[in-house]
């Protein structure tokens, strides 16, 4: 831990302003988030096909607008887009503290998911500007914070939510405006390094959107990264399902899940920043990507050995059936995680020859957005179709061949180059044709 804080300290004041700021974020987000559907169908009483739209508006507004909120923060700054986004988030977490009716619920669940399109591309749009060289350190250090807030949001928004789920939406909401006069008061002003002119005049928003997207190698490496959100995101998905499918909802239930979720953030917590340095010294970046892409499909390979026990009527031995594969899961899917994220932040930047950094993060946040509400999806129907058909191996199969193929195309992608960034002047003539 005094590693990591001396590291943080070797960063400028902005750059480490930035990372307490996403501890804080997550630390709000995760007070009210895992909670907001129980509240909604239990103390509300809406039925549950309003319950997950309410949800899905947020996610929808969030993945359909982060294009948007990176374009508008190339061009505006990052530090106004940061601000929009904590004012906007503080005002929805409070409108869903305050009000009951469906519209009111629907417009502060959208805007807190826009909130998160403004601010998201550009706070990582702003720190790989400001850690210049530095980007692959300073990202394992933002995971580090990142996952320390997602975390301890949780634990706080259970005991506030033990007094009131508004008194959490209120917390949170106060939270993200303590955040927003912070930003104001202490965050520098910080535009992207490169403008986004051609011989003097600026360029238009549908020409910058036609480079980036004529930028195949960019495209070629957020398609294959999919892979890796689809198999994170099962720490909320697949294995709590698994853990409660085998350990029933009781007590257990609930302690093996929040296992789960400590075993995720702990160990990227204690291992993130040593293991990033030590991937750095002894292999390329898209060597990193794939070795983090073949963790994260061998995470499921504990689960898949352990479908083929016979389950126990009860007793420890079904305690450790439940609890102990999906906790091997989560850690292997965290050391995955730890392996690829500082490398996949820094290709971004080097892919986009650090032009319209924040829109490219846009980009790939919407191209990932997409591709794990589908993944989720197909995850649903295997693990629907495993029970139906009594085959509980198949959703491991399936996400343990993800992982395979996504690792694949990244080790093709790196060996023919296309990982690299392309020099200056191509990527120009490509982003202006």
């Amino acid at each position: 831990m005094k590693s990591t804080i001396a590291q943080v300290r070797s960063y400028s004041a902005s750059a480490q302003l930035l990372m307490v700021n996403q501890f804080t974020i997550n630390l709000g987000f995760y007070m009210l988030m895992p909670y907001l559907a129980t509240y909604l169908a239990g103390p509300l009483g809406l039925a549950g096909w309003l319950v997950g739209l309410i949800l899905g508006v947020r996610n929808f507004s969030q993945q359909g607008m982060f294009l948007i909120g990176g374009t508008l923060a190339d061009r505006l700054g990052y530090k106004p887009m940061i601000i929009a986004g904590l004012v906007l988030r503080t005002a929805g977490f409070a409108t869903l503290g305050l009000v009951e009716s469906v519209p009111a619920l629907l417009a502060a669940s959208a805007a807190t998911g826009l909130a998160g399109a403004l601010f998201n591309p550009a706070s990582r749009a702003y720190l790989a500007t400001d850690a210049g060289e530095r980007r692959v350190e300073a990202f394992a250090l933002f995971n580090v914070f990142y996952q320390a807030g997602i975390l301890l949001g949780p634990l706080v928004g259970m005991v506030l939510t033990g007094v009131d789920f508004s008194v959490t939406c209120l917390t949170a909401a106060g939270i993200f405006a303590i955040l927003s006069v912070v930003q104001i008061r202490a965050l520098p002003a910080r535009r992207a390094s490169h403008t986004d002119t051609t011989d003097g005049v600026r360029e238009g928003v549908l020409r910058q959107w036609r480079g980036i997207f004529a930028n195949r190698p960019f495209l070629l490496f957020s398609l294959a990264m999919i892979g890796s959100y689809v198999m994170s995101f099962q720490v909320y998905l697949s294995l709590p399902l698994e853990v409660r499918r085998l350990g029933g909802e009781g007590q257990f239930g609930t302690a093996a899940v929040a296992v789960l979720f400590a075993v995720s953030g702990l160990s990227t917590i204690a291992f993130q920043t040593k293991g990033t340095a030590w991937c750095k010294a002894r292999m390329e970046p898209g060597r990193a990507l794939t070795w983090g892409l073949l963790v994260m499909g061998a995470a499921f390979l504990p689960l898949l050995l352990a479908s083929a026990v016979p389950v126990p009527d009860g007793g420890p031995g079904l305690w450790l059936l439940a609890a102990v594969p999906p906790a091997m899961s989560a850690l292997l899917l965290a050391l995955g995680t730890m392996i690829a994220y500082p490398f996949e932040m820094d290709t971004i930047v080097r892919l986009a020859d650090n032009r319209l950094v924040a829109t490219h993060y846009g980009l790939y946040n919407t191209i990932c957005g997409i591709g794990i509400t589908v993944g989720n999806l197909l995850t649903g129907v295997a693990l629907d179709a495993a029970r139906s058909a009594g085959v509980p191996a198949l959703p491991w199969v399936a996400l343990s061949l993800l992982g395979l193929a996504c690792a694949a195309a990244l080790c093709v992608l790196h060996r023919t180059g296309r990982l690299s960034p392309a020099p200056v002047e191509a990527a120009s003539q490509t982003v202006t044709a």
